[in-house]
């Protein structure tokens, strides 16, 4: 063959017949320079060159790959010819079973990640959680905001519950779904009213808050604008910094104090106990928009009536926060602020004995003739306004979804709360108070006030020449949990100069008004401790603390503790 030809331009056309064992016959025609119609070449899908260069065809007759490729040689090189398919493949059911398969694997996966206990899906945290379970088992808790909440509080704390997102009020929620979250909320609404023998028609309540400090600041949001003047109890007086902190340096503490105004009232230096006229004088002056009572470490009834009075003279609103007492008040061991104030706060987890939370209560419906001037925005209708306001406050300004399975636990809580048992307990929480008041003061130790009328008492160390810091450090080397608070003339809560104890915990696990006799030995123990590290290392924190390492009193006193702590059972815990 004259390849020169086949250079100068001409179409190969070539058929599966055309084709040799050997090589590739070329027809070629000239005739396609002087003809109208040339000659089309037969296109190729695509060419691959064969890789391993073996032939296609043996004895004169063609392979078959799967009817996928076909073998040429052209110009003494193999190429590969692709066919191009007619029809769809045929599945493959080996691949169909393996989909199939991985399908299954992947529920599998899902089944087994959902459905793991908490020991295998993270051993690390469950060791951590059965550590602290055997803390308060060995251990006298007298800290007077905490408390054991029963086995059906954690049931629902740690349900379902927990998976649905309910922002918004009930029968007005953002997504949907909720019907049954509507229920169990407006059944807490329910007995929260029922629980403190309130009237539906004169009072509403908002059970969404996550804490009483985001309550107090839901209602100052509802009813104030930034800048405006709150007036609360003074922290080192007993009360809470949502209630407006300043640092004696000036430095504002509580978001309470950075977006509004606020000034404090104060206990009388030389009793302890508030000093109303002072408070009056201070009201009338300062004018607040909110005045607030209620505190965190004040062992004395509040005069509601007395409030009442003060805040109609200077036109605020009357706000309670009964965080510490609102167990007592709703089993009437307690005055009760709903007769005289506008609105009322309170955590659920105190002496309620309920889930970690906040709730408030408003007054609704028409004002009474008897209630003075409130805060109402201009407001003249003779209507009580705040249930808007502080609904509005609490989502969607201030808050995300509420927290079902909290709502739901409380709703358990609010009804223990109405029935004789729970009033029998609180009974028996003051009478511990007493009890252990008395068996202090027996040991010469000072009480603010000199003794309680709640759930909780003051001990002043400042006589003992100790601070409540080194005291409480003591107190936790030797199992016993306690908290350092500030007492009016301290310079504030830096260095505190005593200790809050509450009896309500040490209650729910069935300590008696004997029970709290041996508490107080082991009080009165562990300052003796303090006072002996402290007059050989020291009272600053860091040579204090390397003097309790491998103290023989504090191991002795722990031993006692905990044997002591043992005998009582802890509610909601297996045996």
């Amino acid at each position: 063959m004259d390849l020169s030809k086949a250079q100068s331009g001409f179409s190969l056309g070539f058929t599966k017949n055309s084709i040799a064992d050997e090589s590739i016959s070329l027809q070629i025609d000239t005739s396609f320079r002087s003809s109208s119609n040339p000659v089309r070449p037969i296109p190729l899908q695509f060419f691959e060159e064969k890789e391993d260069g073996a032939p296609r065809f043996e004895n004169g007759g063609q392979k078959d790959h799967n009817n996928e490729d076909e073998e040429l040689w052209i110009l003494g090189q193999s190429m590969c010819v692709k066919r191009q398919r007619d029809s769809k493949p045929v599945p493959n059911p080996c691949i169909r079973l393996a989909a199939e398969h991985s399908l299954e694997q992947r529920r599998a996966a899902v089944r087994s990640w959902g459905n793991q206990r908490l020991e295998e899906a993270d051993p690390e945290v469950g060791e951590i959680m059965k550590k602290e379970k055997q803390r308060q088992v060995l251990g006298i808790e007298l800290i007077a905001s905490e408390n054991f909440v029963c086995r059906a509080v954690m049931e629902a704390l740690g349900s379902h519950l927990t998976n649905k997102y309910s922002e918004g009020m009930p029968g007005a929620r953002y997504y949907t779904g909720n019907q049954f979250i509507d229920i169990i909320e407006t059944l807490c609404h329910e007995r929260a009213l029922a629980a403190f023998s309130l009237d539906s028609e004169k009072w509403g309540v908002n059970v969404q808050p996550y804490s009483c400090t985001s309550a107090n600041f839901a209602v100052y949001t509802g009813l104030l604008l930034p800048g405006d003047r709150i007036m609360g109890l003074d922290s080192p007086s007993g009360g809470h910094m949502s209630h407006g902190w300043y640092m004696p340096g000036g430095k504002k503490v509580s978001a309470a104090s950075i977006f509004f105004e606020s000034f404090p009232y104060r206990v009388n230096p030389q009793t302890g106990y508030i000093d109303y006229d002072k408070l009056e004088e201070k009201a009338l002056d300062y004018r607040p928009k909110i005045l607030i009572c209620g505190g965190s470490s004040y062992p004395r009834e509040w005069d509601y009536a007395r409030f009442r009075q003060i805040a109609d003279r200077c036109g605020a609103v009357l706000m309670c926060d009964m965080a510490h007492i609102s167990g007592l008040v709703a089993a009437q061991e307690s005055a009760s602020p709903f007769d005289y104030c506008d609105i009322v706060t309170s955590t659920t987890h105190k002496s309620l004995r309920g889930p970690r939370g906040g709730i408030i209560f408003f007054r609704r419906g028409a004002k009474s003739k008897k209630q003075g001037t409130c805060l109402s925005n201009g407001d003249s209708s003779g209507q009580y306004d705040f249930e808007e306001k502080i609904n509005f406050a609490v989502f969607p300004s201030l808050q995300g979804g509420p927290h079902n399975n909290h709502i739901a636990a409380l709703a358990i809580t609010l009804k223990q709360v109405a029935t004789p048992e729970y009033k029998a307990y609180m009974q028996q929480v003051k009478k511990n108070a007493q009890a252990l008041a008395s068996a202090l003061l027996r040991r010469k130790c000072k009480l603010v006030t000199g003794g309680t009328d709640n759930h909780l008492l003051l001990w002043d160390l400042t006589s003992l020449g100790l601070t409540g810091k080194c005291y409480e450090k003591v107190c936790e080397m030797c199992h016993i949990t306690l908290n350092k608070t500030a007492i009016f003339g301290d310079s504030g809560a830096i260095s505190p100069g005593g200790v809050r104890i509450g009896t309500p915990a040490m209650t729910s696990r069935g300590c008696l008004e004997s029970d709290f006799e041996t508490i107080a030995y082991f009080l009165y123990r562990a300052a003796q401790i303090t006072s002996a590290v402290q007059r050989d290392h020291g009272k600053l924190q860091k040579e204090f603390v390397k003097g309790l390492h491998s103290n023989k009193d504090i191991i002795d006193l722990r031993n006692r503790v905990e044997a002591f702590a043992a005998q009582f059972a802890m509610p909601g815990f297996d045996d």
